[in-house]
């Protein structure tokens, strides 16, 4: 051990005779481990709601989308989604047809957007329908058999999202009403086309917006209730790495000809990320100032212990010690202050962190945040960023005592001794 670092550490440890400076030095502890700690957990909920939304929003929507919106759907969709999935980085594709519609059940009605999907091909885009937790999906993959005489044809099958389901008060078995806002052209004029369906399950992915107004149907009873022919709406594609999504959309937009339109999660959720990052950022401001608080605690009390030790610092550099010695105490000094700290700040923010993801301790309303719990997701690369943050903010603050301590001459210290 350094001659330095051993009057360092003796400086803390001896009683003191004033105790406000040992008050002073165990706040100043104290606050750089609040200070610490507070950002852990505030950057772990931060990036676990980011995590939380990537994971529910990407697993339920496609990282590409191809459209056609200035023409009337896209008829040659079978070819071109075997084509798509011949590009680098698509995974897969599935043709869809989306349209917003009136589900009614009894006395209860509500809107929903219901997706006419190809189930094979939809569950290698979206996890939607991976989470059904009552009935099965399996009945979208069925093929009705052709009606006889003897027996009435059954009804199709339709999935509904939970928050859905409970508000229509239906039931796996149910019979629901489904109405189109296109319409039919009767001698009576423009009518709303409607067909019933059957509900054979109830998803319940976890996220609120799209359990509260989605529902899935087979594509060619979609197509069947909107009167659009043989076409979808958009082409929905899922890549191995979604980081690349820009560089496919331009490329899947280039090589799909003139009319077409391609989008990708980074688009469609741009405003969502982006708050996060900037929620990030406030919050590494805003909490960040109670480690400056706890660091002008920590030059107080370093500036308080020279003015006791002045005369320990004058008979050190009488018995030959050096100034930057001298000053390379307080900064120790200073250094070991804010290592506590933080050290103490880390076991705190990280062991708190867990218990609040592990346990979910705090509990939301789905209605409002689309999900039922804060989710918590600590990363060691915050606690590095956070200990290194906290570590010079401490060194900083040695800085002005630590000059102080240097420049005491020991002829003026020792005058009256």
């Amino acid at each position: 051990m350094s001659i330095e670092l051993s009057i360092a550490m003796r400086y803390l440890r001896s009683k003191r005779r004033r105790a406000i400076i040992s008050v002073v030095t165990l706040i100043s502890v104290l606050g750089v481990a609040a200070g610490t700690a507070s950002l852990i957990v505030a950057l772990a909920i931060n990036n676990g709601f980011r995590q939380d939304l990537e994971q529910r929003l990407l697993g339920a929507s496609a990282h590409v989308s191809l459209m056609r919106p200035a023409n009337d759907g896209i008829h040659d969709y079978l070819a071109l989604t075997s084509r798509l999935e011949q590009r680098p980085h698509v995974v897969a594709a599935s043709p869809a047809l989306y349209e917003q519609v009136l589900v009614s059940h009894g006395s209860r009605a509500r809107g929903v957007v219901l997706k006419g999907v190809l189930p094979e091909r939809e569950m290698k885009v979206s996890d939607l329908l991976a989470h059904i937790s009552f009935g099965s999906s399996s009945a979208l993959a069925q093929i009705d058999p052709p009606p006889t005489t003897d027996a009435p044809p059954s009804l199709p099958p339709i999935i509904l999202g939970k928050e859905v389901a409970n508000d229509l008060g239906a039931t796996v078995g149910t019979s629901v009403l489904v109405t189109s806002p296109q319409g039919e052209l009767t001698p009576f004029g423009m009518v709303p086309k409607y067909m019933r369906f059957k509900v054979a399950g109830i998803f319940d992915s976890g996220f609120y917006d799209y359990d509260n107004g989605w529902a899935f149907i087979r594509l060619n009873d979609a197509q069947r209730l909107f009167g659009l022919g043989d076409v979808v709406s958009i082409i929905e594609m899922r890549l191995n790495d979604m980081d690349t999504a820009p560089a496919v959309t331009q490329d899947v937009e280039q090589d799909s000809g003139a009319g077409f339109q391609a989008t990708n999660w980074m688009q469609d959720h741009r405003e969502i990320f982006h708050a996060l990052r900037l929620e990030r950022v406030v919050t590494f401001i805003t909490i960040g100032l109670i480690v400056m608080v706890a660091a002008l605690n920590i030059l107080i009390s370093l500036s308080m212990m020279v003015m006791e030790k002045t005369r320990d610092i004058a008979v050190l550099i009488s018995l030959g010690a050096r100034r930057t010695q001298v000053r390379r105490v307080f900064v120790l000094a200073g250094a070991l202050l804010g290592s506590v700290g933080t050290v103490i700040g880390l076991i705190v923010g990280f062991t708190l962190s867990w218990f609040g993801g592990h346990y979910r301790l705090i509990a939301l309303s789905p209605e409002v945040y689309a999900m039922d719990h804060v989710p918590f997701s600590p990363r060691l690369s915050d606690g590095l960023l956070v200990a290194a943050m906290a570590l010079l903010v401490s060194l900083l603050a040695t800085l002005y005592p630590s000059r102080t301590a240097s420049s005491v001459l020991p002829a003026e210290a020792l005058r009256y001794e």
